[in-house]
């Protein structure tokens, strides 16, 4: 079943109903949204993970919600047929419910057509004043990266029975506040499955197995640019660190020989030009005539 690029259209694709797995990339710039429309993606995730694969940040607790809405309004200017979530960065939203709803704001005044907010019941409260302010929810659950300093590091979550029914209640309790989707991140692929079984509404996982309703991978892994680690469930389609590190290198060495640019390359002056300017010479230093003899 095909998947419509909409709210209610990513709410209803559920694969046991028939759907097609959804498909979620998450990109940070128009170039890359331009990519993504053409791949026909379905969901732009314009996620705080910019923090540390564009910013050059060491986790994603560096990036404020100025800066997701800068990214955002960068995808959207892009005009994406995909549905555009914009991520709620830290400190965004662990704040009172009118100042997280004023933080949403941002994000769909920049282009966004939702928004993604990690963890579980706690966030509750927040999620219900945003979907009352009529803004869709995206949650996020298992591994949230802006709470490694809490579970040590970027550990796997849901590795024992407990921890697993725990997740299946907070995904039971997210879809009740008002929740459309909710991300599984960082779990065995049990504990996908289980979850995706226990709620109505579509699960994309990313290191959550294949039998979510969807998965999503950033950009800058899918196509090999970022090139310094890859995490296990990743899969890397290109070599783009390394043609890209060609090219450069390539277009190096022609300016250094004196290759670039060519003649098909240069604009010509035209003779009236030429000939004109011709009367102040051609070498380095050279002086004007001396038109009074």
């Amino acid at each position: 079943m095909t998947i419509t690029r909409t709210i209610p259209g990513i709410r209803a694709a559920k694969r046991r109903n028939g759907s097609d797995p959804l498909v979620m990339v998450t990109a940070y710039d128009a170039p890359s949204a331009r990519v993504a429309t053409e791949a026909e993606v379905d969901l732009i995730l314009v996620g705080d993970s910019l923090a540390m694969v564009v910013l050059g940040y060491e986790d994603t607790l560096q990036v404020t919600i100025d800066d997701m809405a800068y990214h955002t309004a960068a995808v959207a200017r892009a005009g994406p047929t995909a549905v555009v979530v914009g991520d709620m960065p830290w400190m965004s939203f662990h704040v009172s419910a009118e100042a997280t709803v004023t933080n949403a704001a941002k994000l769909i005044r920049a282009g966004a057509s939702c928004i993604k907010m990690e963890g579980g019941s706690k966030r509750i409260p927040m999620i219900e004043a945003i979907v009352a302010a009529e803004v869709p929810v995206m949650a996020h659950i298992g591994l949230t990266p802006q709470s490694a300093n809490v579970m040590g590091g970027f550990k796997i979550q849901g590795r024992e029975a407990e921890a697993v029914g725990q997740m299946i209640e907070e995904a039971r309790l997210l879809e009740e506040a008002g929740c459309f989707a909710l991300v599984i991140e960082g779990v065995p692929d049990l504990a996908g499955r289980l979850v995706t079984e226990a709620i109505d509404i579509p699960t994309i996982g990313i290191g959550a197995g294949p039998e979510t309703d969807g998965q999503v991978l950033v950009y800058h892994d899918i196509i090999g640019l970022e090139n310094r680690f890859k995490p296990k469930f990743v899969r890397r389609y290109d070599k783009a660190f390394e043609s890209q590190t060609a090219a450069l290198a390539a277009y190096a060495a022609d300016v250094r020989s004196g290759a670039f640019p060519a003649e098909n390359e240069t604009y010509a002056a035209s003779d009236e030009l030429t000939e004109a300017l011709g009367l102040y010479g051609s070498g380095p230093g050279a002086a004007p005539d001396d038109r009074a003899n």
